[in-house]
């Protein structure tokens, strides 16, 4: 049974791209924010940062089972062993498991922002960065498979002496490497999932 602080599913707006459409298999790609995503509130936050990337399966899952993939790589497993020993935030896979069936509102150091049946968006333990997950189903004359989203959000610091309209220098110059890290992640979650693995 869920606690009661835990944020319930809900159903998310009509989305476009629940549509007829052939699945692209051939890449991980840079793409538009859906209107419907739940990261879209920052992409008109002034000076933020925000991007998105997307794939296709030739096979049809669920947002459980891409939320749990993306966390249970061998990839971002070494990425939850950093955050163990860095900052003494320890996380395991049955954790993501809870937290990709919505039976869990932190893990390791992000919390559950907003959730609804097909998206999951993620705070960071400083409130800085946001991380977001859509699995979205597609049908074509091929059969049914499922396009994968991942988006991630910076935003300016707060406080006295911050610069609210400038996410940083610091962040700016490590976005070439957020940017291959963002596809990086999501191709292993996608290898992961078209291996059956989840």
């Amino acid at each position: 049974m869920r606690g009661a602080n835990i944020r319930p599913f809900l159903p998310c707006p009509p989305n476009p791209d629940r549509l007829s459409q052939e699945p692209d298999l051939s890449s991980i790609r840079p793409c538009p924010l859906p209107d419907v995503s739940l990261l879209g509130r920052y992409r008109l936050q002034e000076g933020a940062y925000t991007d998105c990337y997307s794939t296709d399966l030739d096979k049809t899952v669920s947002q459980a089972a891409f939320v749990e993939a993306f966390y249970t790589t061998w990839v971002f497993k070494l990425e939850r062993s950093i955050l163990k020993w860095a900052v003494a935030k320890p996380s395991t896979d049955a954790q993501a498991k809870k937290l990709a069936q919505g039976d869990l509102d932190a893990f390791s150091a992000w919390t559950v922002e907003d959730r609804c049946d097909d998206q999951l968006l993620l705070c960071d333990m400083h409130g800085r960065t946001r991380s977001w997950l859509m699995a979205v189903p597609l049908t074509g004359s091929s059969g049914s498979g499922t396009r994968l989203y991942f988006g991630s959000a910076v935003v300016p610091p707060k406080g006295p002496g911050a610069d609210g309209n400038n996410i940083g220098a610091g962040f700016r110059l490590l976005l070439g490497f957020h940017k291959l890290y963002s596809e990086i992640l999501l191709r292993a979650a996608k290898n992961q999932l078209q291996a059956g693995a989840v």
